[in-house]
């Protein structure tokens, strides 16, 4: 037993700092861990040296700034995590090891009238279809990350009322999900976890504070604060589709009028074009129209885009990120809507807000959640277990 403040203890916490730094950032050169954790060169030399004796890390070659240097990312075979996103009208799964390296990846239709258990039952079955793809063994699974269109209770874990999902308000996805898995479940809107994939992945990568805007069949925000999540007490952190641009607008699925998801969400806007385009038309389609020269469609994005903006500026002056990311179908859209948001930006933001603002589509696409799903797990493992080689032992295996 380590006594606190010996030179054991110390030596063990260090090693942790490393391990922890590596496994958030997926790799780090030898320079880049010392900034992250404050330690020393010759002290974090001597710690990588040590962790890859013992099969925790590997180093490869690599550059930095036109010199030489190495690269240090967590042992490939040293464990797996997967990411599961339900959406309106899909589930996607992944499986990626601790390098932040994704092993295998499938998405598959949803009906969104399918019930809770229905989905879990689905969702299992993606998951262990997968891990037997990658040929890993079930007990290297860490954990999963589990992301839901609707915000959780912090506390219970309980999904929300205003879920995009039918029949699912109430239910606790990570407790459903686990049971049927058997491994620790970690769970997070959809909106969160975009914006975890961003920042680790994506179009946030190098930004400590970001809001991640998902247009879909609702509006909703994940907001990144000093390189972490912002989620409130009560889980509800994020919801800018809520705030209000019309109080005689039209009324919206959580009871109140003119909300900004009421002039920007697929639900409302698809039907602005209906009687033009018919019935079978979707966001994605708007999309491919308006870069194809529709002018109907660009109206409509236009329009959206400057709604957005109008919520994004509201942003800007309570938070003042420096960096927003557009995601969802809509984002396809580029300029189109891009312009336009940034334009009741500058129009609505305090000016040195704005001028510190950078708005940009995301480079992850439909794959933004799901990613997240798999950094959220990452997140949440505990690096004792990767240094005391315990990962089966703490973590069973699929039932």
């Amino acid at each position: 037993m380590e006594t606190p403040g010996s030179q054991s203890s110390l030596h063990r916490a260090n090693l942790e700092r490393v391990v922890r730094a590596v496994r958030l950032a997926g790799s780090l050169t030898q320079a880049e861990i010392a900034r992250t954790t404050g330690l020393s060169a010759a002290t974090v030399s001597n710690i990588v040296r040590e962790l890859k004796d013992g099969g925790t890390v590997e180093v490869t070659p690599t550059s930095a700034g036109g010199r030489r240097a190495r690269s240090v990312s967590l042992s490939g075979d040293a464990g797996i995590v997967i990411g599961v996103d339900f959406g309106h009208t899909h589930l996607r799964v992944a499986v990626g090891n601790l390098a932040h390296q994704v092993l295998a990846e499938e998405s598959e239709p949803l009906d969104v009238d399918a019930s809770a258990a229905q989905g879990f039952d689905r969702a299992e079955q993606l998951v262990n279809r997968l891990i037997a793809a990658t040929g890993v063994d079930r007990s290297k699974v860490a954990g999963v990350g589990l992301g839901v269109p609707g915000p959780i209770d912090v506390e219970s874990g309980t999904l929300g009322s205003t879920a995009i999902l039918p029949g699912w308000t109430g239910t606790k996805p990570a407790e459903e999900l686990q049971g049927r898995l058997g491994v620790p479940v970690h769970v997070d809107n959809d909106a969160n976890l975009g914006a975890l994939g961003e920042l680790v992945w994506g179009s946030g990568r190098g930004v400590r504070d970001l809001a991640y805007i998902k247009v879909a069949s609702g509006v909703g925000a994940g907001l990144v604060i000093n390189s972490k999540i912002y989620r409130g007490p009560g889980g509800t952190a994020g919801e800018i589709g809520h705030i209000t641009l019309d109080e005689s607008g039209p009324v919206c699925r959580c009871g109140n009028r003119g909300c900004l998801e009421t002039f920007a969400a697929a639900r409302y806007v698809l039907p602005l074009l209906q009687s033009s385009h018919g019935t079978d038309l979707t966001m994605e389609g708007v999309v491919r129209l308006a870069r194809d020269g529709d002018p109907g469609c660009r109206r409509v994005i236009a329009d959206v885009g400057r709604h957005i903006g109008s919520g994004v500026a509201n942003l800007c002056n309570l938070l003042n990120p420096s960096r927003v990311v557009l995601g969802g179908d809509l984002a396809e859209a580029g300029e189109l809507v891009l312009g336009p948001i940034r334009e009741s930006v500058g129009r609505y933001a305090i000016p040195s807000a704005a001028r510190q603002l950078s708005v940009l589509p995301g480079a992850l696409g439909g794959r933004a959640e799901v990613l997240g799903a798999l950094a959220l797990a990452l997140g949440e493992m505990g690096d004792s277990t990767l240094l005391d080689g315990s990962l089966t032992a703490v973590t069973p295996a699929f039932t």
